[in-house]
């Protein structure tokens, strides 16, 4: 007989864990760190695999060095400000300078899709080595696979990067303190929007280009200013939002971010109101998070506005608390808050 209660209901969301990989599962939010947490970490655990970074660190020779890899899958491969070819050398790089490390050498894994053209390749390679020899970066290995027409993108990008830290203090989420000071080196959410209005063929007033560049020269500066960094994070996949939730996590305390503060320009905020986006949570190439002790944020300050560009427009975001939940708090002009937590999935797919 069958279930005649009207009161019966059943919930249309999704259980977790998933028996299939969905595209939500690479989108910086929570079922991408379920994954790699239950899958990855789980089985490959060991002592180097340290999950609150985004490179090893460990000790070879008498120096520290650091050491990451990266793939690139965006989609179109050419977008205003870049293409995946600068995408990928400045993504490591970056990975290199959250840990402090000035990047020496890259690989470079190429997988081709049948029928790509070669002019397309050319430029993107061109690309690469320009952005490699401005930033002070060789590449020094690589490998080239091909596969059949219909099974890719044009092309996927894998970049390992080797970086040597030349001083004493080690970033990290577990390194911050209640009363430190979040700070950002530009205005949010210009990667993410670029390539959407790219893919979709959208028209904005003003030109969206992509914020992707490297870092390692602006974090270098902070350190030689003798800014004591404890942390710093890239905001790719996932925003500024899922960076700082990875940070309050792995850190154990809460962070309390102005909604005011956050910078984010009209142009990307437009964007987004029509797509239905949230700029925080939308991917950076260009933009990092840095804490720093309070007593030394307006110096920071400076040091991020000296390698300002136009219109990157650096602020003081937020604080670090005491209070030990583990999540971020976005307040709004009338001081209330609210929890600002990671996506269960991803707002826009082959960003990065």
């Amino acid at each position: 007989m069958g279930n005649t209660n009207p009161m019966h209901v059943s919930c249309p969301l999704p259980h977790a864990p998933y028996g299939q990989i969905t595209l939500a599962h690479g989108g910086g939010g929570s079922l991408m760190h379920e994954l790699v947490q239950n899958v990855f970490f789980r089985t490959l655990d060991n002592p180097n695999l340290d999950g609150s970074s985004d490179s090893a660190v460990f000790a070879m020779g008498g120096q520290r060095l650091a050491f990451t890899t990266d793939s690139f899958v965006v989609k179109p491969l050419e977008f205003p400000g870049g293409n995946i070819g600068k995408l990928a050398v400045c993504g490591t790089i970056n990975d290199l300078a959250t840990s402090g490390a000035r990047p020496l050498y890259l690989s470079l894994g190429v997988i081709l899709e049948e029928g790509l053209s070669v002019e397309l390749l050319q430029r993107i390679v061109q690309t690469i080595a320009d952005t490699a020899k401005d930033a002070g970066v060789e590449v020094a290995t690589g490998d080239t696979k091909v596969i059949e027409r219909g099974n890719g993108d044009g092309i996927f990008i894998n970049t390992t990067g080797i970086g040597v830290i030349e001083h004493d203090l080690t970033l990290g989420p577990r390194q911050i303190q209640p009363g430190d000071a979040i700070l950002v080196n530009g205005s949010l959410g210009r990667h993410g929007m670029a390539v959407m209005a790219e893919r979709e063929g959208l028209a904005f007033e003003s030109a969206l280009e992509s914020d992707v560049a490297p870092l390692h020269g602006l974090v270098h500066a902070l350190l030689e200013a003798g800014i004591t960094l404890r942390c710093a994070r890239d905001l790719t996949r996932g925003g500024l939002a899922s960076a700082l939730n990875e940070i309050a996590q792995t850190a154990g305390k809460t962070l309390r971010v102005s909604e005011q503060s956050a910078p984010v320009d009209p142009e990307v905020r437009d964007a987004c109101e029509i797509l239905g986006l949230d700029p925080l949570y939308v991917a950076n190439e260009g933009r990092m998070a840095f804490i720093v002790p309070e007593e030394q944020a307006a110096q920071a300050m400076d040091v991020l506005m000296g390698w300002a560009d136009a219109g990157m427009r650096p602020a003081h975001i937020g604080t670090v608390t005491d209070e030990p939940h583990g999540r971020v708090l976005l307040e709004n002009a009338f001081g209330s808050a609210r929890i600002l937590d990671l996506l269960s999935g991803e707002q826009l797919p082959r960003i990065c």
